[in-house]
């Protein structure tokens, strides 16, 4: 019981920073853990008219069952935090967008009369494939620079010079805001594309247009969870130990 309400009292983001397995059931359940992670489990359950014993329950098996985190994220160093994501996670991006535009287009071409569906899932990846090379560049010339010198001040006791936009939360805050966006688009594409089941007529190219968006949605889940619930929270209150160290 004591187990229980512990979990029940954490965030959705909390949960699944602790162990990645974990999000495998709030997918199942068609919960948002990364745009949206910051939300209490019990309140998520209630919301979404999900039984807590059940949720808790199937949290449990998959971990004890399904192994741990391969990767204990919380242990790393912040920069070599930011780093993985710019070298795993935006370089996957950058990667796979002129790929999946080109069979998009292919699609709304051959298919688009039959399935005129395609026209605003390649609309909204466009949108999103836009957004997401600025919001890459922001992270990568403003807020990782400022979260490594944080890190790096860390290690040699030497205080930052203040940014100048003031504090590593208003960055923070805007590069959220920018996730929730991309994370309701795709939530639109995922709904579009029946959970990207390709329909009945379906060629190859359409199946395989398919798959390569569920697993640019499953790699920008991974990548939002890591900023959103690991990166962020822990470079805000390093940035705030430091002050407090420091003065």
């Amino acid at each position: 019981m004591e187990i229980m309400n512990e979990i029940i009292e954490k965030t959705i983001g909390e949960i699944v920073a602790e162990n990645y397995k974990a999000a495998e059931v709030f997918h199942h359940y068609g919960v948002d853990f990364c745009c949206k992670g910051n939300r209490v489990l019990k309140d998520v359950c209630k919301q979404n008219d999900i039984s807590i014993d059940e949720m808790v329950l199937a949290i449990q098996n998959i971990i004890q069952n399904g192994g741990g985190q391969a990767v204990d994220y919380y242990s790393w160093p912040l920069d070599l935090l930011v780093d993985v994501i710019e070298k795993k996670h935006h370089a996957y991006v950058e990667e796979k967008i002129p790929v999946i535009t080109q069979f998009l287009q292919r699609l709304c071409d051959v298919h688009g009369a039959r399935h005129p569906e395609l026209f605003e899932i390649k609309d909204l990846f466009t949108a999103s494939a836009g957004e997401l090379t600025t919001h890459m560049k922001k992270e990568e010339l403003i807020l990782f620079p400022f979260i490594r010198k944080l890190e790096k001040s860390k290690s040699v006791g030497q205080a930052v010079a203040s940014p100048q936009f003031v504090s590593v939360q208003n960055p923070v805050d805007m590069m959220m805001a920018e996730h929730e966006a991309e994370g309701d688009r795709f939530r639109k594409i995922n709904g579009l594309t029946d959970a990207y089941q390709p329909p009945s007529d379906a060629c190859n190219t359409f199946k395989i247009t398919y798959a390569m968006l569920q697993d640019f949605e499953s790699d920008l889940h991974l990548h939002i969870h890591l900023e959103n619930n690991i990166l962020f929270p822990r470079s805000i209150a390093l940035e705030r130990t430091l002050a407090e160290m420091l003065k």
